[in-house]
C-alpha cells in the first residue's frame, strides 16, 4: 500500500488536476452528437430550479423536445412555488415541484427528493439552468444521458454532474431563445422558439365570470401589474398612478384591471395605489388570484403593462402585447419581451425607484401598442 505521505498526496492532488482540467477541456466542447445518443430515450427530464420567469422561458425548449422525442415521457421538474404555471403546457406528462421559495432545503434534506428522482429511472436529464443545486440533483438522478449548460462561472465538481454539455454565451437574447440553442448544439432538430400553452378550460371560464361583474361587460381591457419583488426594480407609485389616470382619462373605452402579488409588501403598495387612482378601477384583485387564473386574465387582456417581475413573462407565454420598465443592467434583453408587440422602458435604478423614465415616455409607448391593437380599444 502507498503510504500516504505529504509528497504522495501532492502527486495524487496533481493527477487529479490534470485530469480534471482535460475533462473540462473536454466538457467545453459542443456536444452535437447527444441527441442522436438519446432518439430512443424512454423517459426524460428537464429540471430548472429558478423563478416564475425561468420557468416560462423552459416552454419552447420542452416544445423543441416534444417535437424531437414524440414517443418518450416528457417530465418537467420546477420550483414547488410556481409548478402550476406548467399546468397550461399541454404536452408534457408529469410536472415535479422542488420547495426553492423561499428557501431550499439544506443539502442534507435533498435526500428524499434524490429518492424520488433515482426512482423514476430517467434515461436523460436536460439542465440548462446549471445552479449548484440542480447540477447536483441531475447527478444524483442516476440517469446516463446528463445535459447541461457549461456555466460562466464553473466549479470544481461542475464536469462530474453530467455527461454532454453545451455553451451558449448568456446576455444578449431572451432566456428562451438561448434555451432552444443549446438543444439545437447538442443537436435536437431545429425547432421555432415558441410558446405553445393551453390553459385550462375550467380556470378561463372561472376568469370570464370574474370579468363578467365589470359595470362595462363586453369592454376590452388592459391589466396592470404594477410592482415587482424590490423597490429599485419598481416605478415610484406617483407615477404609476399618473399613467392609469392618464390612460383612463384619454381612452375612454379601456376597463383597467389591476392585480398584485399575495404579500404583505405588494398588498400595502397595492393599497396605497388604489387611494393615488383619479377613477374606482374596473375590478382589482389584491393578491387574490391564483398563478394559472392569473395567466388566463392576462391571456385576455388586450395589453399588459408592469415591470421586470414573473407578470411580464405571463405575458409573453400567452402572447399578450406588453408595456414594461426594466432597470438598466447587463443582462436585461434575457428578461424583456422581443418583438413588435412589445413596448420596453429602461431607466436606472435608485432607493426610491426607477429614475429617468418621463410620464410621456410610457403614455406614447401605450398610445403606439393602443394603435397597433387589430380592434382599437
Amino acid at each position: 500500500m502507498m503510504a500516504t505521505s505529504p509528497r504522495n498526496l501532492n502527486f495524487i492532488a496533481n493527477i487529479l488536476r490534470i485530469a480534471m482540467m482535460l475533462l473540462s477541456i473536454t466538457m467545453n466542447l459542443p456536444e452535437s452528437s447527444f441527441f442522436e445518443k438519446i432518439k430512443d430515450a424512454r423517459k426524460v427530464l428537464l429540471l430548472d430550479l429558478g423563478f416564475l420567469g425561468d420557468s416560462i422561458h423552459l416552454i419552447p425548449a420542452l416544445k423543441c423536445i416534444r417535437d424531437a422525442l414524440p414517443n418518450a415521457q416528457l417530465d418537467v421538474m420546477v420550483s414547488e412555488h410556481i409548478k402550476s404555471v406548467m399546468e397550461v403546457v399541454p404536452f408534457i406528462d408529469n410536472i415535479l415541484g422542488y420547495p426553492r421559495f423561499p428557501k431550499g432545503p439544506a443539502w442534507y434534506k435533498n435526500f428524499s427528493y434524490v429518492k424520488q428522482l433515482r426512482a423514476q429511472r430517467y434515461d436523460v436529464v436536460i439542465n440548462i439552468n446549471g445552479s449548484d443545486r440542480s447540477s447536483f440533483l441531475t447527478l444524483s438522478t442516476g440517469a446516463k444521458y446528463r445535459l447541461g449548460r457549461i456555466p460562466n462561472k464553473k466549479r470544481w465538481y461542475w464536469p462530474f454532474c453530467f455527461t454532454h454539455a453545451t455553451y451558449v454565451p448568456r446576455g444578449q437574447s431572451p432566456v428562451y431563445e438561448q434555451n432552444c440553442r443549446c438543444l439545437r448544439q447538442a443537436g435536437f432538430p431545429t425547432s421555432k422558439a415558441e410558446f405553445v400553452i393551453k390553459i385550462p378550460e375550467q380556470i378561463v371560464q372561472k376568469v370570464k365570470s370574474l370579468l363578467g361583474k365589470r359595470t362595462r361587460k363586453s369592454n376590452p381591457f388592459i391589466h396592470i401589474s404594477p410592482f415587482t419583488t424590490l423597490d429599485y426594480k419598481e416605478l415610484p407609485i406617483p407615477q404609476i398612478a399618473a399613467l392609469l389616470n392618464a390612460i383612463n382619462k384619454n381612452y375612454h373605452e379601456v376597463d383597467i384591471i389591476l392585480s398584485c402579488a399575495p404579500n404583505e409588501r405588494e398588498k400595502t403598495k397595492f393599497k396605497e395605489l388604489l387611494s393615488s387612482l383619479s377613477f374606482e378601477p374596473a375590478l382589482a384583485f389584491p393578491g387574490n388570484l391564483s398563478l394559472i387564473e392569473l395567466a388566463a386574465l392576462i391571456q385576455l387582456a388586450q395589453i399588459h403593462i408592469g415591470g421586470d417581475s414573473g407578470a411580464i413573462h405571463v405575458a409573453l407565454m400567452a402572447g399578450t402585447p406588453t408595456l414594461s420598465w426594466f432597470r438598466e443592467y447587463s443582462n436585461k434583453f434575457e428578461w424583456m419581451p422581443k418583438g413588435d408587440r412589445h413596448r420596453s422602458i429602461i431607466g436606472e435604478a435608485s432607493p426610491a425607484g426607477l429614475v429617468g423614465i418621463s410620464d410621456e415616455m410610457l403614455l406614447s409607448a401605450f398610445h403606439e401598442l393602443h394603435s397597433e391593437m387589430p380592434t382599437h380599444i
